[in-house]
This record gives structure tokens, sequence and C-alpha cells, in this order.
């Protein structure tokens, strides 16, 4: 049940009955995205975790809140597809480009592009919200294709994970849309 309105100019509306078409699967709310539980982050590399938000395998796209807590590094990699991303706290970049993202900056990854994601060192442990589209092309130090990452091992990566800490698979199950 929704807050219930106090001095809102629309407190007299009511709610639509006709809320989805007859196909649609219902909304994902998870509260306390970038929760403090480590159980939830899914180890990504040695020093980056992931916490699964949201998960499409038809559409072969993930939404996740990337946290390192201290000095991180991802992998080299390329996107065939756009990603977007919102940072939450911390400090994280790309070797490859002139600025570093903190607190409330918004990233537009085209795609076609290849980068070096590492996280600085900081205060807060950097988390951001990332939602990507396709696969990760991981690349090597020349910027050649080695190996590629797709929401097929993403959701094997959090599900073996989800079970190991007792969460259970059909914890990220229950994430797929």
């Amino acid at each position: 049940m929704p807050e219930a309105p106090s001095n809102e100019f629309w407190r007299d509306l009511e709610p639509i009955a006709k809320v989805f078409q007859p196909d649609a699967p219902p909304e994902l709310y998870l509260q306390n995205a970038p929760v403090d539980d480590d159980r939830y982050y899914v180890p990504f590399s040695a020093t980056v975790s992931s916490r699964p938000l949201w998960i499409s395998p038809t559409t072969n796209r993930w939404c996740d809140v990337l946290m390192a807590k201290e000095a991180g590094l991802v992998n080299r990699h390329y996107h065939p597809h756009e990603v977007f991303a919102y940072t939450i706290s911390g400090k994280w970049g790309y070797l490859e480009h002139e600025w570093t993202a903190t607190a409330g900056d918004f990233v537009y990854e085209a795609p076609g592009e290849g980068h070096t994601l590492v996280a600085y060192e900081s205060a807060e442990p950097m988390r951001a919200i990332f939602i990507v589209t396709g696969p990760l092309i991981w690349l090597d130090e020349h910027g050649e294709s080695e190996d590629f990452f797709d929401v097929h091992h993403y959701i094997a990566m959090c599900k073996e994970h989800y079970e190991a800490v007792g969460l259970g698979a059909a914890a990220v199950e229950a994430l797929f849309r």
C-alpha cells in the first residue's frame, strides 16, 4: 500500500484501475538498492562486485549497482550497445577518458566504445547504477577481443553466488522481467 497523502494537491485522486496490460509483467520494486549487506554483491572481479537489480534474459540486458570498497578494476571491455551509469558514491572512471565520476554524475556510453573501468580510492565505496545492454567484449591490452560476457553469464554468476551465501537462485530469478 502506498503512503497516504497528506496535503499533496493530488490527494483526492484515485489510482487507475487498469494498471497493467494483459501480457505485462509486474513492476520490480527493491528497497535500498545500494544495500550494505555484502551477500547481495556478486564478485565481478577481484576488486569489484555487482548487486543485480533487474535482469532481462530475453533482451540481454541488466541493471546493477557496481561497487568497489577500495581501488578496483573491472577489466578492459568493449560495448557494442549503449550503457547508462549513475554514480551513487565514491569515484570511478575510465583510463581512456579525462573525467572522474563522483556522486550525482551521469554517464552515457555510446555503442562502440572500449575502455578500462577503474574505481579510485575514496572515503566512501564506489557505487554506481549501470544499465547494460548486450554483451561486454573483454579486451586485451591492445584492444583486441579475448572473450565476452553477456546476461546469461551474469545470471549464472549471480545464481552461483546467491546459492553460496544462502540467498538462493530464486532471488536472482525474481529479478527477471
